[in-house]
């Protein structure tokens, strides 16, 4: 089976998180940097890839990586791609994206214009013919130069994969099901401890919690670009990734897990949500001021993204609230909390409304184009006995 470099774009921050994944689906890491990961697979790979990953935003298929610091170097290097490999002659093709990072070529009008006559002038030698309908299957590109090194790939997912298609109703400044899914895994939660978010909005983080606790597959129930690319990959391939998925989802799991909204229009979204990603009966979501929280339970889990800016309009209401989150936090000391806020003074808040401290760590992850910061905050962890206990049941 032929093996291809393919690249997955993520969060700035959660490559750590995308990269176990990838080799949990036992797939080779090539290069890891900024933003992206890239690995070795065959055409398995991109269904696999496309269907079970969840901190990627997409699987780009890898075709070359070259440096060039003129347009001509750009379309010789372009034309000079075996294409026909890729794009039978009825593909659609077009570069549907172009950025450019501390590089001689800047302009993602003209790169586009560029790669597109170049792949044209290749295809026109390989097919004989000087038109080409593109009635067939879409061959999306995107092209990345950085420091002068163009790296193109297709695009085989098509709609960003943090749209899994569950999320048809939207509370105000929702957090990614990506990232929700990256912040959950870089926690040491697992589906056998209570976790809670005190401000679920739409309901994403509980949502993606219970698919992970269910091992069920963010991708399994949407469609790829790479779908249509009959000459690249058989429909067994994607049959056998969906069969896959189909199996590994737990139904004899018990999850404790709990999403609050003090709007009560909002908490409708998140139930609505819930029943679409088929997880409804796996979560509890109930009205409450985040003042309000409170729990029986010890060592349990939140987490959550709090506002920061988009709903409070004062300072004075912004440090109140996260202070309230701090007297939540030393009231419940057992519990640890995984807050994303882009709130500069979160720390200092939270530190004057309790006596938890400075977080135990923080992660520096940017939300598009916004710096936000993951605050770990660990409690206490479950004496040895509960733990064997709760094995033993």
């Amino acid at each position: 089976m032929r093996q291809y470099e393919l690249i997955a774009p993520c969060h700035f921050g959660m490559e750590a998180v995308l990269k176990r994944e990838i080799q949990d689906l036992g797939y080779e890491i090539t290069q890891v940097d900024n933003g992206k990961v890239t690995f070795r697979g065959g055409v398995d790979a991109i269904a696999r890839a496309n269907i079970f990953l969840r901190t990627t935003e997409r699987v780009l298929l890898k075709v070359d990586s070259f440096r060039a610091v003129t347009f001509d170097d750009l379309f010789e290097a372009v034309k000079a791609i075996p294409w026909e490999e890729y794009i039978p002659e009825d593909g659609k093709f077009w570069v549907t994206k172009a950025n450019s990072v501390s590089s001689k070529l800047f302009s993602p009008s003209d790169i586009q214009k560029i790669v597109k006559k170049a792949m044209v002038e290749r295809l026109k030698r390989t097919y004989h013919t000087d038109w080409f309908e593109e009635t067939g299957a879409s061959y999306p590109l995107r092209i990345s130069i950085v420091k002068d090194v163009v790296t193109i790939g297709i695009d085989t997912t098509g709609e960003s994969l943090h749209k899994r298609g569950y999320r048809k109703y939207t509370a105000p400044a929702p957090v990614t099901e990506t990232l929700a899914a990256a912040m959950i895994l870089l926690s040491p939660w697992h589906g056998d401890r209570i976790l809670v978010d005190p401000f679920c909005g739409s309901g994403t983080i509980p949502i993606e919690a219970a698919m992970i606790a269910l091992d069920m597959a963010p991708g399994m129930n949407r469609e790829f670009t790479a779908e249509d690319w009959k000459n690249l990959i058989p429909k067994k391939v994607w049959y056998d990734a969906i069969t896959e998925a189909e199996d590994r989802i737990r139904d004899d799991v018990e999850l404790h897990i709990q999403g609050y909204d003090i709007s009560d229009e909002v908490l409708r979204m998140a139930r609505a949500n819930a029943k679409l990603a088929g997880v409804e009966e796996y979560i509890h979501f109930q009205q409450r001021d985040v003042k309000d929280f409170s729990n029986p339970k010890k060592y349990g889990f939140v987490i959550s993204n709090p506002p920061y800016g988009e709903r409070l309009s004062t300072k004075e209401e912004m440090f109140a609230l996260y202070r309230t989150i701090g007297q939540v936090m030393a009231d419940n000391d057992t519990w640890s909390f995984f807050l994303l806020s882009g709130y500069e003074d979160a720390q200092k808040a939270i530190a004057a409304g309790g006596d938890r401290g400075k977080a135990t760590k923080n992660r520096k992850i940017y939300n598009g184009m916004m710096k936000t910061y993951l605050y770990q905050y660990m409690g206490a962890k479950p004496p040895a006995k509960r733990k064997e206990r709760q094995e033993n049941e």
